[in-house]
């Protein structure tokens, strides 16, 4: 079992989600935490149910962590189980009629230290649970059969934490590196990572690509970009130059463009937006 103590991830929190109250108007959102088996390698598991029938359907939007999602769904587009990896654009699902998905979130890094595979070789991709775990035949139908988030959690556990990998140094630094990147709001730069942790830069971008899926510039920008989200749907819209400084962006203009890039919408309309779903 691994020997390195995990983080704790709020189970609460809205970050990523876009136009969250919004959002929340149209599926109700579950977190459960995780057993001590998995509690390494997993942060959270989570549910989300809908149900539009007679109603316009919905496109939620995420603006997804570096992290690998194994989901198990059911509408009416598709059903069974999943394995989704580090989504690099704002993640979108078209939320129509009734549906479900029950998900497991991966740590950063920890789908890669559970499973030994090269995670970059799964980024912007979704493949089928049997890809990647092949003895995994049945375990999705049995998920979706019982009804409590309570008892999918206890189903998939129980086939997760037999599975658990020995204590893995190269993860144990990842996991120290992303807690850095994603909690430190002056860490906005490669080079400030590669100092702080005395580690070339070389072998910071394949130690990301083998365990957490994406390059470490990207995985910097997304936890800035998900920070400056969350500020702006919360109201912080004063002073647009001294936060896009604070979200170590050259200037506002940087900060506008790719926000806007990223999210659709410049920081202002979104945090318009936002408020106005929030009254």
């Amino acid at each position: 079992m691994p020997k390195w103590t995990p983080a704790t991830a709020p189970l609460d929190g809205a970050k990523g989600i876009l136009h969250p109250d919004e959002q929340a108007r149209h599926r109700t959102l579950n977190r459960l935490p995780v057993g001590p088996g998995v509690a390494a390698f997993v942060d959270w598991y989570w549910s989300v149910r809908w149900d539009l029938r007679g109603k316009p359907s919905y496109s939620a939007e995420v603006l997804s962590f570096p992290c690998v999602n194994v989901t198990f769904e059911r509408d009416g587009a598709r059903v069974g189980g999943f394995v989704n990896g580090v989504c690099t654009t704002k993640y979108i699902r078209e939320l129509s009629g009734a549906g479900e998905t029950f998900g497991v979130r991966f740590r950063a890094g920890g789908f890669g230290a559970f499973t030994g595979l090269d995670v970059g070789a799964l980024r912007d991709r979704v493949v089928d649970l049997t890809e990647v775990f092949p003895d995994a035949a049945g375990l999705s139908e049995q998920v979706l059969a019982v009804p409590s988030d309570e008892q999918r959690r206890a189903l998939v556990e129980a086939y997760l934490a037999p599975r658990a990998a020995e204590a893995d140094p190269a993860y144990a630094l990842v996991l120290e590196i992303i807690a850095a990147m994603a909690h430190d709001p002056e860490l906005t730069r490669v080079d400030q990572v590669t100092e702080r942790f005395d580690i070339p830069v070389r072998s910071l971008q394949r130690l990301f690509r083998r365990y957490v899926g994406a390059a470490p510039k990207w995985v910097l920008r997304r936890y800035r970009l998900q920070d400056g989200a969350d500020l702006l749907a919360k109201g912080r819209t004063a002073d647009l130059a001294a936060l896009a400084i604070e979200l170590g962006y050259f200037d506002q203009a940087h900060f506008s463009r790719e926000f806007a890039a990223e999210i659709g919408m410049p920081p202002l309309e979104y945090a318009r937006n936002s408020l106005r779903s929030a009254e």
